[in-house]
């Protein structure tokens, strides 16, 4: 038989149980797989965390150096959010330059810490117009099934919770931790048929016609959103997708703390 057969069968039983509210794997449609965070990974970095959702595993490192500010923020630290795809990870990975999909998966990662305040960039600030302190955020996906975006987010997240600025390093008076305000969470759902669902799998993703993620602070307000895929997202579906940011938002904080 051949694999378009295969695959058109595995499509036609995963959309036949989400109509039911199951999943593949037995979840139901706002079940999230088992999380698990580890900081302190990286000795040579100012800050590390490894994320595993379900067999999705992503690294981040935190690096902090002194540097020139940017001439219109003279005042203010510099954040920067890269990403990459490593060949490992996936079948579908290349190596070579960051791609469009890792492109914007740190765009998405960097603008949810950015528009939540995530980090207090003025904090960084040692000489006002001459030296900044600079935040270079590098996020790996070692193992890829499903859900980048809520990974990658986590992991950034928790190295910047764990970072240090090494300020003796640098004579730059003493340690301290880096200056974090929230816990920005993003919430991922993918549309398959007419189901939405959340933390899709790699199955999940392949079969399903559209995407939005959404990050939120503390608070529960949203501070950005990015939806992906050809297929279209109702007002009420997207009504739903922020509720559920918000309600599964508060309940991954208490396990990244």
């Amino acid at each position: 038989m051949s694999n378009e057969m295969m695959s058109s069968i595995k499509r036609d039983h995963m959309i036949h149980l989400l109509e039911e509210g199951k999943r593949q794997d037995g979840r139901g449609v706002k079940d999230f797989r088992k999380i698990s965070i580890e900081t302190g990974l990286i000795e040579s970095a100012d800050g590390s965390a490894r994320v595993r959702i379900g067999n999705t595993t992503v690294i981040a490192g935190i690096k902090i150096i002194p540097g020139t500010p940017f001439g219109d923020t003279p005042n203010l630290g510099v954040l920067t959010t890269g990403m990459e795809l490593i060949p490992m990870a996936h079948p579908t990975f290349e190596s070579g330059p960051p791609g469009e999909d890792a492109i914007e998966l740190a765009r998405v990662v960097d603008r949810g810490i950015r528009e939540s305040g995530m980090v207090d960039v003025e904090a960084l600030c040692i000489t006002p117009g001459e030296e900044v302190w600079m935040c270079y955020i590098d996020i790996y996906a070692i193992d890829h099934d499903g859900n980048l975006f809520d990974a990658a987010n986590l992991a950034a997240v928790a190295a910047l919770k764990s970072a240090i600025v090494p300020g003796e390093q640098y004579g730059k008076g003493p340690n301290k931790p880096l200056p974090v305000t929230c816990t920005p969470i993003s919430i991922t759902e993918v549309k398959i048929g007419n189901t939405l669902i959340v933390d899709p799998d790699y199955d999940e993703e392949q079969i399903s016609t559209a995407r939005l993620t959404v990050t939120t602070d503390d608070n529960g307000n949203f501070r950005a959103m990015q939806k992906g895929g050809c297929g279209s997202i109702t007002l009420d579906e997207l009504s739903q997708c922020l509720d559920r940011s918000v309600e599964i938002g508060a309940e991954i904080r208490k396990i990244i703390g």
